[in-house]
């Protein structure tokens, strides 16, 4: 991990592409602005790794699901 300190105002650039700015610092509160391209994908973590979870259990198969294609792949039993 990269650590870099920065003041209120100042940013870092990341890839020529996306830009984050200090807005301001209160307590153990800090806001930043970001300036990215529009096909860029910005979440907050705790939401990202929600959205990522989302997406595991939706794709997850079922074990009826599985069950029943087992069977049909078998084909009829004698």
């Amino acid at each position: 991990m990269l650590v870099l300190s920065r003041k209120k105002g100042e940013s870092i650039i990341i890839q020529d592409q996306i830009e984050l700015t200090v807005l301001s610092v209160e307590g153990d509160i800090v806001k930043i602005g970001i300036s990215a391209p529009k096909h860029v994908d910005i979440f907050r973590k705790e939401v990202y790794l929600s959205i990522q979870e989302t997406n595991r259990e939706s794709s997850a198969p079922v074990q009826s699901d599985l069950n029943a294609l087992i069977d049909r792949l078998r084909g009829p039993q004698n």
